[in-house]
């Protein structure tokens, strides 16, 4: 048995498709990106940073992969941006994902932070996602 690849680009593509199926969530955001482009309109979801560590056991090659979403939103408050944060975690934690070449064994959410941009005119708000994906090698 061999390193197991990075788990990393297959679990971000597994998260984005599950997302991108969703027709609730594709009706309360008007795009979900990977790359974000200059023109995009709120509110919208970015895949962002991710945390990629070993979780090996005897016999075997594992990983745990962290991936971060933002949630921003230009709605007065944030019951807009936390409503969208409700219904990606719903579709992530303890839900299984279809992951490329690996064993998918668990999805977790970890945390979840709102943050107003300071930057005038101070009406964009931000949700910080995080949820922990543990994979295996076949």
């Amino acid at each position: 048995m061999t390193t197991a690849p990075s788990p990393m680009l297959p679990v971000q593509g597994a998260i984005l498709q599950v997302l991108y199926d969703d027709g609730t969530l594709a009706g309360m955001v008007e795009s979900i990106y990977d790359h974000l482009p200059e023109t995009a309109t709120y509110p919208f979801v970015v895949l962002g940073e991710a945390l990629e560590t070993p979780d090996n056991r005897h016999g075997g090659f594992g990983r745990q992969t962290v991936i971060t979403l933002h949630v921003w939103s230009q709605y007065r408050g944030y019951a807009e941006a936390l409503r969208i944060g409700e219904r990606i975690t719903g579709l992530l934690d303890h839900q299984p994902l279809n992951i490329f070449g690996l064993d998918h064994i668990s999805t977790r959410f970890e945390f979840s932070q709102t943050l107003t941009d300071p930057e005038p005119p101070g009406d964009i708000r931000h949700l910080v996602l995080r949820y922990r994906i543990v994979t295996e090698q076949h």
